[in-house]
């Protein structure tokens, strides 16, 4: 967790205003009305590639909040794990057990894509397809994890049976990713800073790399989140959230070296070399493009043949997403 002193330090250098005046002050500001609170608290780990909600500090400022918190979340508790928790109010995760939290009706609402693409599959000489992970030992954090849904379907679409074909490897510690460095197993899917440092050590090669493969690079890998009772309570907060969030994104596309120097400077990762990589390769902007409600489709039908998810794709849609206040912010950011 970040100490109160790196917190305040963070804010203070974060100076973001500047970078608001660019995108202007929404006209609908006023319109909206006042907000319902000015509290509002994003679930945090070391994920780069989520880093919008880390630098949007001064912009949610711009929108009126006074009281911004990172909340930190251990690994084995998740983000997702904190947003039904009522534990944190936002967060972009992987669209996987987002869906699956969903599915069992867990109290949280799917808002708006967030990034494509941060996820790579590494293999050691024997891999250099997905097809070969058949009989081969792949690491994942946990069965049910985000790394084993996103494996798992990745096999499934070039006709492997995940659940047969594939020896999943879990182990807290060693870790998997510590497991792959030392080739014991043959697989390992990384999402930032982990790629960035396995290309830097010249362990294995990328086998999937989803911000340019299809039909991964078409879709959100990561979406934005909220706690259900926070969304329903506080509308006119969360589209300002939600506003905050998407000029935070561009920054990110735009300005990957500053960006990159304030995760740093926050303590939210430890090497600039590694944070601007992630940012440079990861195409923030296309949040202008996506469809959001395709990404979740396409995903929600892919976990419903596998059976991680038992509710139909379209109850999923219907009860766990909101798409009105992208809708209404893709008009008036001039998407």
């Amino acid at each position: 967790m970040l100490t109160a002193q790196t917190r305040r330090r963070f804010l203070t250098d974060l100076s973001l205003a500047g970078a608001a005046g660019l995108f202007g002050t929404p006209r609908a500001l006023a319109a909206e009305g006042d907000l319902e609170t000015t509290t509002v608290r994003f679930a945090q780990n070391e994920g780069i590639c989520i880093a919008a909600q880390y630098i949007a500090n001064d912009l949610l400022r711009a929108e009126g909040f006074t009281d911004i918190r990172h909340v930190y979340v251990p690994q084995k508790y998740t983000r997702v794990r904190a947003l039904s928790d009522g534990e944190a109010d936002f967060s972009a995760n992987f669209v996987g057990p987002l869906i699956e939290a969903v599915a069992s009706r867990e109290p949280l609402i799917v808002l708006a894509g967030s990034h494509i693409g941060c996820y790579e599959l590494f293999g050691h000489e024997t891999i250099r397809s997905v097809a070969d992970l058949k009989g081969k030992k792949v690491g994942v954090p946990g069965l049910g994890s985000s790394h084993h849904m996103f494996v798992s379907i990745m096999a499934a679409h070039i006709g492997l049976d995940p659940a047969k074909d594939i020896y999943w490897v879990t182990s807290e510690s060693p870790t998997p990713f510590e497991l792959f460095t030392d080739g014991k197993i043959d697989a390992y899917l990384g999402f930032p800073p982990e790629p960035q440092d396995l290309r830097a050590r010249r362990i294995g090669h990328v086998v999937i790399d989803t911000a340019v493969d299809r039909p991964w690079s078409h879709y959100f890998c990561c979406m934005l989140a909220g706690n259900s009772e926070y969304v329903r309570r506080h509308p006119v907060a969360t589209k300002r959230v939600i506003r905050a969030l998407l000029k935070a994104t561009d920054l990110c596309a735009t300005e990957p070296q500053r960006v990159a120097r304030l995760l740093v400077d926050g303590g939210f990762t430890a090497r600039y070399d590694y944070a601007l990589q992630s940012l440079s390769a990861l195409p923030y902007a296309q949040w202008h493009e996506y469809d959001a409600e395709d990404t979740f489709r396409f995903y929600a039908l892919r976990l419903h043949e596998l059976g991680f998810v038992k509710l139909s794709p379209q109850k999923i849609i219907a009860e766990g997403t909101d798409w009105r206040f992208l809708n209404a912010l893709k008009r008036e950011l001039k998407a």
